[in-house]
């Protein structure tokens, strides 16, 4: 939820800033920014919720440490790369694949009621996944419009 209100906040203010300063709002570059700044913000979470995120992780997943750590410098510099106009076409066609192979994971969490930042199991479970699914799909079509298709 708290990266839905993320991106929601930061494309509205996005929005308004463009529009006060050239009056207009320029949709499109701030669909980016707003994706930008949660994939920003999720990252810090693969820090700050460390052991928790190893947790969501399936067991058939390698290296799940250096996963956590490795997709967290993944989701910092397609941020960045979605506010290059030379790259964000094929940034965000890298990020949609991405955002496809993140459902395993969630799918895993919910069954095993992980806990993200407690890092325990008294999570939400199963219920969990009528949000995070079309959460997940909303952060595909996002990143479509606003990168792929503009």
């Amino acid at each position: 939820m708290k990266p839905l209100i993320v991106l929601i906040a930061t494309f509205a203010l996005s929005c308004l800033v463009f529009y006060a300063m050239q009056h207009d709002a320029n949709f499109i570059l701030s669909g980016r920014i707003a994706m930008a700044f949660m994939l920003a913000f999720t990252s810090v979470a693969h820090f700050a919720f460390y052991n928790g995120m190893v947790m969501t992780i399936p067991p058939y997943v390698p290296f799940k440490g250096f996963m956590v750590y490795f997709t967290a410098i993944l989701e910092i510099a397609a941020g960045i790369g979605l506010l290059f106009i030379s790259i964000h076409y094929t940034v965000a066609i890298a990020l949609i694949i991405f955002f496809v192979l993140l459902i395993p994971s969630n799918i895993y969490a919910a069954q095993n009621k992980i806990n993200l930042e407690k890092a325990d199991y008294s999570g939400k479970g199963l219920p969990y996944l009528w949000f995070r699914i079309p959460l997940q799909l909303f952060f595909i079509a996002w990143a479509w419009y606003f990168a792929v298709l503009n």
